[in-house]
């Protein structure tokens, strides 16, 4: 912000030179003068909106990448707590609503995978998650499974494939309480991407079907600078 006020002060100033050095005497300045200080305020002009506009886009990336390790961090802490058995002995990750799931194979393969997860081995994860999906695709817990798929695979870098598995989670079960969080993830996959068209829609999406979420909350943030 000093930084900015400072360079507005510089270019306030050196336009009242100009006008003063348009105000002079005919005699002591040429038009050739004028005109070389009228282009290079016009210069300064411009190189001042290119170094405004390259810092507010090194701040959104700088945002942007806060938000997501905070919400890998936020996920980490969530499985976590999840695994810890709660008042009525259940609190194990992603159990359909009334308690587990009645095969306990099944519990067990979503768990374990859910567990590499939580410990940031993310290509593992991966690899278990879409296994676990394919395997049980009508399971109650493949909602879940498939977020966490595309959080694993966004954070292996696999943008397009985030947006994939994202997409498909949103579109199976629109009501899940994940949902927004993976429309905000793949919002993130479309910055990645240099998709900001695509991120801006997705945002907006966001803000329009789920206002009352917290990713709601974030992606009004977010759309601010894009």
């Amino acid at each position: 912000m000093r930084d900015r006020a400072y360079s507005l002060r510089y270019l306030t100033l050196s336009a009242s030179v100009l006008l003063a050095t348009l105000a002079a005497p005919a005699q002591a300045f040429s038009d050739d003068e004028a005109r070389r200080a009228i282009l290079d305020l016009r210069k300064q002009l411009q190189q001042q909106s290119e170094q405004n506009a390259r810092a507010r886009l090194q701040l959104a990336d700088q945002i942007q990448s806060m938000q997501q390790e905070m919400a890998q961090l936020r996920d980490q802490i969530e499985l976590i707590s999840r695994h810890q058995p709660g008042p009525q002995g259940q609190g194990a990750p992603g159990n359909a609503p009334g308690g587990q799931i009645s095969d306990p194979q099944e519990q067990a393969a979503y768990d374990g995978s859910i567990d590499l997860y939580s410990k940031g081995q993310y290509k593992d994860a991966a690899e278990s998650l879409a296994a676990f999906i394919a395997l049980y695709p009508n399971s109650s817990l493949a909602p879940m499974a498939q977020f966490y798929l595309g959080r694993a695979r966004y954070a292996t870098r696999d943008y397009k494939g985030a947006i994939e598995e994202l997409n498909s989670m949103v579109q199976k079960a629109p009501d899940n309480e994940r949902a927004p969080d993976a429309l905000l993830v793949i919002a993130g996959s479309q910055i990645e991407l240099n998709n900001r068209a695509g991120a801006k829609a997705t945002l907006q999406r966001i803000v329009r079907d789920y206002p009352s979420s917290d990713a709601a909350a974030t992606a009004k943030s977010r759309l601010q600078v894009l």
